[in-house]
Parts: structure tokens; C-alpha cells; sequence
């Protein structure tokens, strides 16, 4: 589920450095896959069209969500995931990934036309992402890590968020600014991923581009989804079920599902900052 990136009290502005919570999301990689929400299809095609070739470099591809995703779209796909149990099913459903995190990945010489990463880049130093990617593209190639953001509908934003904060009273994020909408979270992560590109060089002016959509759940699929979240993979099993229950409740008091407002937006940059743009 695209969460705000988590963060600790004292280092909320380096995401990168907390590999523990990104480690967390291998613990069932299975419902990971089957619950998480897929990326809207404007975003890969505008990707596509923006990139010299059909080659694609999947950062932090997990489960492989994304990169199945511009497979469909006729792109060749390989991963980078650090965590084996997220790998090990992305290859079971179709992609090729190594296991690496991607500052330490060995390219072995091989050139892509777009590095992509789906909500994954703040787990990444952004300059040393950044020039790694400038190592692997091709001139003209594209650079675009993309998150995604959501706003629940009001009333159910408050349940939700005083149900996290009764039953999370130390958690290391605000619960109503969670439930409001997170889009203003990613803020400051889409600057530090543009800031990391032109410390980095090799590129040209990055630029924000954002897609808005809409999807409807039911009670039990979004509850599916929760125990996917950074904010709590980690919880233990009677503090997640004690959420899940309040949650359930809220859902089952406005009929029983909800529409989810989502906001996706991709930070890109071309290399060498010019370069001809044609589809895969």
C-alpha cells in the first residue's frame, strides 16, 4: 500500500537509511503482490513513450507489480530487488531480477533505456541512485522513480486514524495526517529525488508528472492490504489484528467499502538532458 515513506522521530528526513522497514515488506510477499495497488496505466505509457528503446531497469521491483506492468506494455524488464523473498516471487510470476541493493548492483556493462522505481526510491540515497542510474541508461534515456499517494474520504479518514492512534499511541507517524491524505508526506521526497539528480549530473531539469485516480474497495480487500504497509509490518500480531478490527468496523459503518482518491506522481530527468524520445 503506497504509505507515506516511513520515518523515525529523529531521522524523518532520510528514509534511505531506515533498510530495516523496507526489509519488513518480504515478511508475506505473497499477499504483498496479491494486495497492493497496481499503477495507473497513463503513467506507463507516458513512460514508455518518453524512453529511446523498450529496455527497463525495475529498482526495488519487490514482487514485481510494476515491472509485470510495462511487460504488458512490450518493454524488456529486468529488477533490482535487495530482498530475496520479494525476488524469488517476482521471478515465480514472470520478471528476471538480481538480488542487490542498487548503489551496490553490478551492471556488468549493460545499458537501459529507462530506470523505473515504484514506490521504492526513498529507500535509496538519492545521489548515489541517481548516478548509478546516469552509469545504466543511454543518452536519452529516462530516469523515473514514481509514488503513489491516497486519501481516504473524510468521515472514514477519521475513523481510521483514531483507530490507529487508540491502538498505536507511540507509532513513529502521525495517524491523522496519514488518513487526510499523504500526498503532502511525499513532498519533500520529491524534491530530495529531483535534488539527488542534479547533484548527480548527467542529467537534465527534472520534472513532476501526476496522474490522478480513483479505486474502489471493499471491507475485506483493504484490509488485505493494511498488514502490507511500512507502518505496520512490523507490529505485533495483537496490535495489527486490534487495527484491522477498528478498521473493519469504520468500513462496515459506511456500508461496508469506500473509493480511494490516489494521486501518482513520477519525478523524471533525461539523460544528458537531451536526447531523441521514441516509443519502445
Amino acid at each position: 500500500m503506497p504509505t507515506p515513506p516511513e520515518r523515525g522521530r529523529s531521522s524523518a528526513h532520510e528514509p534511505h537509511q531506515h533498510r530495516r522497514v523496507a526489509e519488513s515488506f518480504g515478511t508475506d510477499a505473497e499477499r504483498y503482490d496479491r494486495a497492493r495497488p497496481r499503477y495507473p496505466q497513463a503513467l506507463v505509457e507516458r513512460i514508455v513513450a518518453g524512453s529511446p528503446g523498450p529496455g527497463v531497469l525495475d529498482v526495488g521491483c519487490g514482487t514485481g507489480i510494476a515491472a509485470r506492468q510495462f511487460q504488458e506494455a512490450g518493454c524488456r524488464v529486468l529488477g533490482v530487488e535487495p530482498d530475496p523473498r520479494m525476488a524469488d516471487r517476482a521471478r515465480r510470476l514472470g520478471t528476471e531480477v538480481e538480488v542487490a541493493t542498487f548503489e551496490a548492483w553490478d551492471p556488468a556493462g549493460r545499458a537501459f533505456d529507462a530506470v523505473v522505481a515504484g514506490q521504492a526510491w526513498h529507500w535509496i540515497d538519492p545521489a548515489a541512485g541517481a548516478a548509478q542510474a546516469a552509469r545504466v541508461l543511454r543518452p536519452g534515456g529516462l530516469l523515473a522513480p514514481f509514488w503513489s499517494a491516497f486519501e481516504f474520504p473524510s468521515d472514514l479518514a477519521e475513523a481510521v486514524a483514531e483507530v490507529c492512534r487508540r491502538a498505536l499511541p507511540d507509532a513513529p507517524f502521525d495517524p491523522h495526517a496519514m488518513a487526510r491524505g499523504a500526498l503532502d508526506a511525499y513532498r519533500a521526497v520529491f524534491a530530495k529525488a529531483a535534488d539527488g539528480m542534479r547533484e548527480a549530473g548527467g542529467f537534465g531539469a527534472p520534472e513532476q508528472w501526476r496522474f490522478d485516480w480513483e479505486w474502489s474497495y471493499t471491507r475485506d480487500a483493504w484490509l488485505d492490504q493494511m498488514p502490507t504497509q511500512g507502518a505496520f509490518t512490523r507490529l505485533p500480531p495483537d496490535k495489527l489484528a486490534e487495527v484491522l478490527e477498528g478498521v473493519g468496523a469504520a468500513i462496515d459503518a459506511r456500508g461496508g467499502g469506500f473509493t480511494m482518491r490516489y494521486v501518482t506522481v513520477a519525478v523524471t530527468a533525461v539523460r544528458g538532458g537531451a536526447g531523441t524520445r521514441g516509443g519502445a
